[in-house]
Formats: structure tokens, C-alpha cells, sequence
């Protein structure tokens, strides 16, 4: 079977530097940090005092207040998200066959927010007092579900969770069912808000975070010092479009999706392989799928999380799957600006991927100072300008997943 080709006609995001493509994109190119001390809940009993909190969301601004206040914040996160991006695409489903479009929005965790209340209301009141949309509040899937009743997709829908590769995969398994003709459009992206004490303290319980105090030193990824990532929220969602289909709507083409790759490193549940190679073959098999060389590969938007782990490993991929090519390869991470959003970073590291391509402009790994010896690698200490025809984003998620998306410029 022949497969279709796929672009992206339409994005939009929620982060921790802006809320919407073009807010988000400003604070990308002026290098702005959206770390700060957790607002959300005390911390006093916290050995993390920082997050990358979404700043001034009013969910009534993309939604109806009554559907609001059914949906948990990381829903609402993506029915915003997808609302722009369906409004940038010029997406109008009157003039679609609803059942051709489909949705695929995943979350990490879904709902902590509901977890943590209804439990205390079980603990405190008895079971009987546990509200009787708990579990529809909080089960990951119903950022896809909310989404699509919200816009009228009616086509496949899926709830994508593997961890911090999730936004990558979402993304990913749209473009495939587009691919294969199982849908012409597709909305996909992902979500998360875990901002929460037992986020917080979970994660600080694995030593993942960084307990630094200094907002201009606490996520700096690929650097001697980085001592864990800084959790993040938000949401990234595309919209997805064969290309003849967007064509005979005159819909503006950003990018063109031309690989998927992913594999799993069978190895821990929370180290990535030590020597690369889950995400080397997640690297390679896109670039395989996509029909491209190795060589032809000059920018790689990193998972980048700032751990010592996940850096060291990430690296030794590049190598494996690039060989001497990798020192040619700039490098960075977007992490070093908004934390790590999880579910959701995956996505939003892809819509930063299409801006750079768009604008020819390279961020820089912001706060990275100097790199230990085994990290040689070009991860931009500086803002760069130059042609991207193609651009990796990867992701690596707790478990072993590992996911990689190969964008090229629409042609």
C-alpha cells in the first residue's frame, strides 16, 4: 500500500512561558525561563521549592464554564490547546466527514488534582462521599475524550500513555493512521498537569528532581552540574492533514511529517539502556521510515531532561545512531526553558521543532554552562540562526519508551 503523505496545517500550545503558539514561540526566541517557586500547594515540607507553573489560565476563555468544570485542569489544558490549533488550521467541521477525523491526546498521570481530593474525601468522610465523576475526572484518556466532544471529531480516538514519551507517540500514531488511510485528519498531541504534592513529592522521592532553589540553575540540561529535571505542565496539540486534503482545502502546510520511530530498551523501569541503544534505533528506524540519511540530519530537538542519567545515555544514542556525523548536529533542549511537561512535552518540543524549521532559528540550551568530559556534543550554548531542512524530536519515556519524530520541510 502506498503511503499518504502527512503535514501539519494547524498547533497550539499551553506552557509555562505563554499560553498560545505565538506567546509561547516569543519567549522560545528571547530565552525565557518559566521557573519559579510552586504556587499550587505549600512546599514548606518540600525539599523541591521549584516548578514551571502555567501562568493566568482562565479556562472560560476556551470553553463553555459548565464543561469546564467537568474536565480536570489537564483537560482543560487540551481543549485549549486543540482549540487553537483547529482555529489555526482552519478546520471547519461543517465541511468535513466528522468520522474521518479523528484525535490523539495522552497524558502521563491524568488527574493527581482528583486523586489526592477524593481520597480525602474517602479518608475523612467515608466512601460514600466520593464524588461520582472521580473516575471519569481522572482517567488519562479523557483529555481525548473531552476533546472530541468538544470539537465533533468523530473519527479513531486514542489515549496515548507512556510516560514522558507520550506527546511524541500521540503525535506519532496520528501520523501512521493518517499514513495508512485510516483518517485525513487527525487532532494529536498531549497533556499533563502534576503539579501536585503527590507529583511533587513522587518524583522527588526518585531523586528525578532538582532541588535547586536558583530559578537560572535548576533545569539545566546537558550541563556538569545538573542535578534533575523540573516538572512542568501544560499541553501541545497539532492538527495533522493528508496532504491532499489539505491541498484541496487550501489549508497552509507548516512542516511535513516524514518518519516515526520507536523501539523500548527492556532494560529499567526508570534508567534509559546505558549505552543509547533504545533510543538510537528510535532515531534511526524515523529516519528510515522518512527515507532520509543520517548525514542529512543537522538539528535534534533532545528529550534533555537536565538528570544525570538520561543526558549521559542520550548522547551515547546520537553517537551510536550517527556516528563522527554527530559533532556536526546541534543539539538542545527546550526542557531548559519550560521544564519538563511530561505527557505533554513530547508535543510541544514538536511545535518548537516546526517554528524553528519556519523561522531558521536554533534556541539555545538555556543555563548550560560547561559539560563533562563524555558530552562533546554541539547543544547550543548559543541562539543560532540557520536552515533546518529536517529536524528529530525524541522522547524517552519511565519504562523504556523511546520515541522519535523526523520533520521536514514542506515541499
Amino acid at each position: 500500500m502506498m503511503k499518504r503523505r502527512v503535514v501539519v496545517t494547524g498547533m497550539g500550545a499551553v506552557t509555562p512561558i505563554g499560553i498560545g503558539v505565538e506567546a509561547f514561540w516569543d519567549g522560545i526566541c528571547r530565552n525565557r525561563i518559566g521557573f519559579a517557586p510552586i504556587t499550587r500547594f505549600d512546599t514548606a515540607d518540600y525539599k523541591c521549592k521549584l516548578a514551571a507553573e502555567v501562568k493566568e489560565f482562565a479556562p472560560e476563555k476556551y470553553m463553555d464554564k459548565k464543561a469546564a468544570r467537568r474536565m480536570e485542569l489537564f483537560c482543560q489544558y487540551a481543549v485549549a490547546a486543540a482549540g487553537e490549533a483547529i482555529e489555526d488550521a482552519g478546520l471547519v467541521m461543517e465541511d468535513e466527514d466528522a468520522w474521518r477525523v479523528g484525535c490523539c491526546v495522552g497524558s502521563g498521570t491524568g488527574s493527581l488534582q482528583a486523586v489526592e481530593r477524593e481520597y480525602g474525601r474517602l479518608v475523612e468522610k467515608g466512601p460514600s462521599r466520593v464524588g461520582p465523576l472521580f473516575v471519569p475526572l481522572m482517567i488519562s484518556n479523557m483529555a481525548a475524550g473531552n476533546v472530541s466532544i468538544a470539537y465533533g471529531l468523530k473519527g479513531k480516538s486514542l489515549n496515548v500513555s507512556t510516560a514522558c514519551a507520550t506527546g511524541t507517540h500521540s503525535v506519532g500514531e496520528a501520523f501512521r493512521s493518517i499514513q495508512y488511510g485510516e483518517m485525513d485528519v487527525c487532532v494529536a498531541g498531549g497533556t499533563e498537569a502534576a503539579i501536585t504534592p503527590m507529583g511533587i513529592a513522587g518524583f522527588s522521592a526518585l531523586t528525578a528532581l532538582s532541588l535547586s532553589t536558583d530559578p537560572a540553575r535548576c533545569s539545566i540540561p546537558f550541563d556538569k552540574d545538573r542535578n534533575g529535571f523540573v516538572m512542568g505542565e501544560g499541553a501541545g496539540i497539532v492538527v495533522l492533514e493528508e496532504m491532499e486534503h489539505a491541498r484541496r482545502r487550501g489549508a497552509h502546510i507548516y512542516a511535513e511529517v516524514l518518519g516515526y520511530g520507536c523501539s523500548s530498551d527492556a532494560y529499567h523501569i526508570t534508567s534509559p539502556a546505558e549505552d543509547g541503544s533504545g533510543a538510537a534505533r528510535a532515531m534511526c528506524s524515523a529516519l528510515e521510515d522518512g527515507g532520509v540519511k543520517p548525514e542529512a540530519i543537522t538539528y535534534i530537538n533532545a528529550h534533555g531532561t537536565g538528570t544525570h542519567l538520561n543526558d549521559l545515555f542520550e548522547t551515547r544514542a546520537v553517537k551510536l545512531a550517527f556516528g563522527d556525523h554527530a559533532k556536526e548536529i546541534k543539539v538542545n533542549s527546550t526542557k531548559s526553558m519550560i521544564g519538563h511537561l511530561l505527557g505533554a512535552a513530547g508535543a510541544v518540543e514538536f511545535i518548537t521543532c516546526v517554528k524553528e524549521m519556519q523561522e531558521g532559528f536554533v534556541h539555545k540550551t538555556v543555563g548550560l554552562q560547561e559539560s563533562e568530559e563524555e558530552l562533546d556534543l554541539d547543544y547550543c550554548r548559543e541562539n543560532c540562526r540557520m536552515e533546518i531542512p529536517y529536524a528529530l524530536s525524541n522522547s524517552l519515556g519511565f519504562g523504556g519508551h523511546n520515541a522519535s519524530l523526523l520533520i521536514g520541510k514542506y515541499i
